[in-house]
């Protein structure tokens, strides 16, 4: 039997309903941000010409300074040619781990080696747990501006990139389960499960922007 048209009416704009869109960049400088230490950020991060956020060099993580539980982020970002970045979310400190939370992985596919790992660890995807859909998925090269998603809601993830949905999965699932025990947080059991946490723009030593960071509170 199909699916009434209202129920999938419904289903495609619940999503979306919840707060107003908020910018998480006054884009003239890092008000709002800290390192992990909710300190200054580090100098290598530079909001630029347009309100880019450019990690120009040696800087730490940057966080934001709210925590954040279910949400709609929407942003931009490229990267230079064998890059590596991601954005965290909803993240915690785990006894003995450190701050961890899950990431939309951001990568240069081609030339970075974390890609050679598999594709559960290249642009898109829900790091080192989830690669993004290969039929769905539209990547842009090093240099030129990637349009991305997050949307969470209790334990559901997603990761759209470039328009396409490519990554769903619900944390305590039984796809979550299974990839959970084969990935590098296996050792870590309530990995992912709390409500919420800061989001983080990670620095992995190379060139990374941003810009067009706004969130949305569901």
């Amino acid at each position: 039997m199909k699916t009434p048209a209202f129920f999938l009416i419904l289903a495609s704009v619940s999503v979306l309903t919840g707060g107003e869109p908020v910018p998480l960049s006054n884009g003239k400088d890092l008000s709002g941000w800290t390192d992990a230490a909710g300190k200054a950020p580090g100098e290598g991060w530079k909001v630029e010409e347009g309100g880019v956020i450019h990690r120009a060099g040696k800087a730490g993580d940057l966080f934001t300074a709210k925590e954040y539980g279910d949400f709609e982020l929407s942003f931009s970002w490229k990267v230079a040619a064998g890059g590596n970045s991601g954005v965290k979310y909803r993240m915690k400190e785990y006894a003995g781990k450190g701050l961890l939370g899950p990431e939309y992985q951001v990568l240069d596919d081609e030339k970075h080696p974390d890609a050679k790992v598999g594709p559960q660890r290249q642009s898109g995807a829900l790091y080192d747990l989830v690669a993004a859909d290969a039929g769905a998925k539209r990547l842009k090269p090093p240099g030129e501006w990637n349009e991305s998603r997050i949307v969470v809601r209790g334990g559901s993830i997603e990761h759209w990139l470039n328009g396409a949905k490519v990554v769903s999965i619900t944390v305590g699932s039984d796809e979550w389960k299974a990839v959970h025990a084969k990935s590098k947080f296996k050792g870590v059991p309530d990995f992912a499960v709390n409500a919420k946490g800061r989001i983080m723009l990670q620095d992995h030593g190379d060139e990374v922007w941003f810009r067009g960071l706004t969130i949305r509170e569901l």
